[in-house]
């Protein structure tokens, strides 16, 4: 089975990460991961740390002439960053001479700082940053490598951001028949690409554009939508037999642990809420192999368990915290109120959290792969999965 773990700080050395239970005998290709890396740190409302940061993944074991080895892959991104913050972040030396005291409304400083006993609240911050995503994003490109060869395909759109809104969502394409919608959903995504918000819908992309500028001008912050999918996808990843093992669970805690997303809905998600059953559930129909479904209201997720059809994810990202005009705050050290503490940040995020979803949802079915094909090596997995379909 796969197990990840990422460390690191946002102006530490370098961000870390291992991938151990991939099996031997994969090529990975370098520039898929190159690309993934670009994509995380492209789009309009990213700060200043994006003109600093060229994210590469220094790749330190676990491959081989570019094959993996079935050892565990320990990954490095390191911070061009951390050259101007070595007095203050080295993990030996150095002191912090204006220790942050004063919480940010919205972030994980004041709760971070009870909880582990700082009175810095860098200590908790530099964890909590966003920047710890690019090393989630480096795992996933490696992860979309061991999906591509049986087929899986898997992309996002920005949907909305502030009150701007697209015309078309993936969500629209609930109701089309499998083949329809699939590519709707391809012809989408490539449109998204073209866009530095990664929005598909050319008038609604302007509007969004507006609200960036109109916050960015402020000192605020925007939040927004975004939709990711994942095309031919077996039946049969997760299981109804357990909670923890719900596949449909299983995306939305990864989804939902994104730094900002307050939301996550699987296929027509909170709709259903208005709707009566006849208008939720997808028939079955017959199919050529097997039976099919009409429509994919579901998701592509039914009972915990992968069925077949696209899996379409939905959510929703908070503005980001830290604002160039504060919000009102208290000081830790002397409890007078005063306003929150900035750090350099983004205006908006939502087109790099689409590509972080992308990443997420890539471990998630990865994970999820092996448990049901996994081997200790790749052939191995090619002869289960052709087997068991």
């Amino acid at each position: 089975m796969l197990r990840i773990l990422t460390a690191g700080e946002s102006h530490g050395p370098s961000l870390v990460g291992i991938l151990e239970g991939m099996p031997a005998g994969l090529a990975l290709n370098r520039e898929k991961i190159v690309a993934q890396m670009s994509r995380r740190q492209a789009g309009l409302g990213r700060g200043g740390r994006m003109k600093i940061e060229t994210d590469r993944v220094e790749i330190l074991s676990g491959l081989r002439f570019g094959v993996t080895l079935g050892t565990p892959i320990a990954m490095r991104v390191a911070n061009l960053d951390w050259e101007n913050w070595k007095d203050r972040m080295d993990p030996w030396s150095g002191r912090e001479d204006d220790p942050v005291r004063i919480p940010r409304p919205g972030h994980a400083d004041l709760a971070g700082a009870v909880k582990y006993g700082h009175t810095d609240i860098r200590n908790v911050l530099e964890r909590a940053s966003a920047r710890e995503t690019a090393m989630r994003v480096a795992i996933g490109a490696v992860l979309r490598q061991m999906l591509e060869p049986f087929g899986v395909w898997i992309g996002s759109h920005v949907i909305r951001i502030h009150r701007a809104s697209a015309e078309t969502t993936f969500r629209d394409l609930l109701e089309l028949k499998k083949p329809e919608a699939e590519m709707e959903i391809l012809k989408r995504a490539g449109l998204a690409e073209t866009s530095d918000l990664r929005c598909a819908d050319t008038a609604a992309a302007e509007e969004m554009r507006s609200a960036v500028r109109e916050a960015a001008e402020k000192g605020d912050t925007v939040g927004g939508a975004f939709e990711a999918a994942a095309l031919n996808v077996p039946t049969g990843l997760g299981s109804h037999v357990m909670w923890d093992r719900r596949l449909d669970g299983r995306i939305a805690a990864a989804v939902m642990s994104i730094p900002a997303v307050k939301s996550v809905e699987i296929g027509i998600g909170a709709d259903a809420a208005g709707r009566l059953g006849s208008e939720v559930h997808d028939a079955i129909v017959p199919g050529d192999d097997c039976p099919a479904r009409s429509t994919n209201r579901a998701g592509g997720i039914e009972g915990g368990i992968s069925n077949g059809q696209p899996i379409l994810v939905r959510a929703v990202m908070k503005p980001i915290p830290t604002l160039k005009k504060p919000l009102p705050s208290v000081r830790l050290d002397t409890g007078s109120p005063t306003d929150a503490h900035h750090e350099r940040s983004d205006v908006c995020a939502v087109p790099s959290a689409a590509v972080v979803a992308e990443a997420m949802l890539a471990m998630t079915l990865a994970e999820a792969f092996m448990e049901r094909y996994g081997g200790d090596t790749f052939d191995q997995m090619r002869r289960r999965f052709d087997e068991i379909r």
